[in-house]
């Protein structure tokens, strides 16, 4: 069980200039002034001024009278180790990676330091601000967009809005998926909203038991492609949240392996594409 120290909110409000943040937030959660500020460099620490809240990563920075310190410690989260993600590409305007399995797209107000985004603001040289454009579920592998500025954050954005950004993915799945239109068009309303998705059959594994598949996505719905194909009786393996659990303790099979756009920097057609090493392997 974990000590209550261990998993805490606090809300702080600042009464002067002179405030020091470390020194704030130790009084009120009893916490060492070191994991305060490892807290603060993990993405846990929120300073709100005005309307602005953001996250604080500087323990010597000034304060002002009526600002509030947020602290969301929790030390399970913040002692997680992130997966290595590989950059693929750097377009200066955005950057391109492999998330691994087990990293995220995007923090929580708990942290940060085990996402995508935090990873490319600290490893690429010269050093950059990074914002999330789209997600990809922790367990799942692939592609991903960051981008350096909020213009070219929302200029992403928009292509995926407006569906002008192709993602394609390749799924191993539980079944033989080979007697399926080629391509199926999958259309449900997920969360009470349009979700698209074409799967094509590519391969069945030696025994019959499983189905390599290429899926193109229209829509970016939370788990659409997980939601949509079990929806058909073809869980995918490794999925622990709509399979049935035979494949515990594997992968999720599902790999981002291609994103095509155009560049909102250039304004050129660009393709990128998961290397094959990363692909997923049939049997």
């Amino acid at each position: 069980m974990n000590a209550p120290e261990d998993h805490q909110e606090q809300h702080v409000s600042v009464a002067s200039m002179e405030d020091s943040p470390v020194e704030l937030l130790h009084r009120a959660s009893g916490l060492s002034r070191q994991r305060i500020k490892a807290a603060m460099s993990q993405g846990a620490v929120w300073l709100t001024r005005g309307s602005n809240t953001q996250r604080l990563r500087r323990a010597k920075r000034p304060l002002l009278a009526g600002d509030e310190l947020h602290l969301y410690y929790d030390a399970k989260i913040l002692a997680e180790a992130p997966a290595e993600p590989m950059l693929i590409c750097d377009a200066n305007g955005y950057s391109v990676w492999r998330k691994p399995y087990g990293l995220r797209s995007q923090g929580s107000k708990w942290g940060d330091h085990c996402t995508v985004v935090r990873q490319a603001e600290q490893k690429l040289k010269p050093q950059r601000p990074a914002f999330s454009v789209h997600r990809l579920d922790r367990a799942a592998n692939g592609l991903i967009l960051v981008a350096h500025s909020r213009s070219i954050a929302a200029a992403l954005a928009s292509l995926f809005r407006e569906r002008s950004l192709e993602k394609r993915y390749q799924i191993i799945v539980s079944g033989d998926f080979s007697g399926q239109p080629d391509p199926i068009r999958i259309e449900q309303a997920l969360d009470n909203k349009e979700a698209i998705s074409e799967a094509s059959f590519r391969r069945l594994s030696a025994d019959g038991m499983q189905s390599l598949v290429d899926v193109r996505i229209e829509t970016g719905r939370k788990h659409q492609i997980r939601k949509l194909l079990a929806s058909l009786g073809y869980t995918i393996i490794g999925d622990r949240l709509y399979g049935s659990g035979e494949n515990d303790g594997v992968d999720l099979q599902l790999t981002a392996y291609l994103l095509a756009f155009r560049c909102p920097v250039s304004n050129e057609p660009v393709e990128y594409r998961l290397p094959a090493k990363w692909m997923p392997k049939l049997v």
